[in-house]
């Protein structure tokens, strides 16, 4: 599929250059696994303002009053288990997966067509960027111990919530002028619908990756990156 006057290609991971099953059977389930760890890292700043953060928004989203580490950690747990996209949840997860991608218990998943088509675009002077739900340091992990090898250097931004919810039509034009571009000069790939049409609200060129699993309901749809012609 072609696309032109594109400068700039923004991806999504999950469904998009990941596996969703590898982030439900393995990413997921490792930090439940290990969430009690946390009780350990509590003197790490990081740690730190994410226990706040979870303590405010428990109380402000859900009307609870946490008391104690063990409360942080349950709800956590819990928020995990319902897939919250919440923030102080990301930042944690990618401290724990760190210790898993680090210890090689953890390899990330990363589609074979991906980093031929990283090689090609960036050859081709072409920058790339990453949006993601999970935490940028999440984000840097998966490309940084992935099957394909590091791949960050192929990487000019990541994106995370911090920046603003992905289904938010708000949050794209932010991120257009993080990267000085006018926004239709973005290709946005995503799995999602709704992100699509998010980005497409303030102007981006968007297209939907139908990975297995996942069904078109995107005007502009590929099955992998091979087919994204810039």
């Amino acid at each position: 599929m072609k696309f032109k006057g594109v400068h700039y290609i923004l991806t999504d991971i999950e469904g998009t250059t990941t596996s969703v099953k590898f982030v439900y059977d393995t990413l997921f389930p490792y930090f439940r696994e290990h969430i009690g760890e946390l009780r350990e890292m509590v003197n790490i700043d990081e740690v730190q303002k994410a226990f706040k953060q979870t303590v405010e928004l428990a109380a402000s989203l859900e009307n609870k009053k946490l008391n104690s580490v063990d409360d942080i950690i349950n709800t956590l747990y819990r928020w995990s288990e319902e897939d919250r996209k919440i923030t102080p949840l990301k930042a944690l997860q990618g401290i724990l997966w760190k210790r898993g991608y680090e210890s090689g218990e953890i390899l990330g998943h990363v589609y074979a067509d991906v980093q031929p088509a990283l090689e090609k675009w960036c050859n081709a002077g072409m920058k790339v960027g990453v949006f993601s739900s999970g935490s940028i340091a999440a984000q840097k992990l998966i490309f940084g111990y992935s099957e394909s090898g590091d791949l960050q250097h192929y990487f000019s931004h990541y994106f995370d919530t911090t920046t603003g919810g992905k289904r938010e039509a708000q949050t794209y034009p932010k991120i257009a002028a993080v990267l000085e571009l006018d926004p239709n000069a973005i290709l946005f790939l995503s799995d999602i619908v709704e992100e699509l049409e998010a980005a497409d609200q303030c102007g981006m060129q968007t297209v939907q990756l139908v990975r297995p699993g996942t069904v078109a309901g995107w005007p502009r749809t590929v099955s992998d990156f091979s087919e994204i012609d810039i």
